[in-house]
């Protein structure tokens, strides 16, 4: 079934580190925010990276991004994909980054598992020239022994580009 994004990508003119997700999760677009699916770990691993509460809202969750000059949006524009499930997506669309990219700081972009990077580096990594770096997807699907404190370890490296 052919999808939308229907999300804003976050920054500002601050931005420094772009994190890219491949496409919204169906409670994602419900919520009309990014990693709403309760049991997705995005938000719990970047408290613990941050040492601080970002709290429960949308607008706190943005204000804590902007706040850390992060920056936050999807590889994928629209797409054919089956419930929630990134091996399912085809027929890509990919969004427009580099008005993210021009209109702020940013140097290095982190994608939030292999899909993400996969499909950054097909069909927007040539254009941008940026480097993308995988990380550990917060998925509720990425169920490995230990994921919670090897999220924590892996996601460490954004505050490198922080500071």
């Amino acid at each position: 079934m052919k999808v939308i994004h229907p999300l804003k990508p976050i920054y500002n003119s601050q931005s420094k580190v772009l994190i890219l997700g491949s496409f919204p999760s169906i409670k994602s677009r419900e919520n009309n925010f990014y990693y709403s699916h309760p049991r997705n770990r995005f938000w719990k691993t970047l408290e613990k990276v941050f040492n601080e509460n970002i709290g429960n809202s949308n607008k706190d969750k943005e204000n804590f991004l902007l706040t850390h000059k992060i920056a936050l949006f999807d590889v994928v524009k629209s797409c054919d994909i089956t419930l929630s499930c990134d091996n399912s997506i085809k027929d890509v669309i990919p969004n427009d980054i580099k008005k993210i990219v021009a209109n702020s700081n940013i140097k290095i972009i982190f994608t939030t598992g292999l899909k993400a990077y996969n499909l950054y580096n097909k069909f927007l990594a040539d254009d941008l020239e940026i480097e993308a770096i995988k990380l550990l997807s917060p998925s509720p699907a990425n169920c490995k022994k230990g994921i919670e404190t090897k999220l924590v370890d892996n996601y460490k490296i954004i505050k490198k580009y922080l500071d």
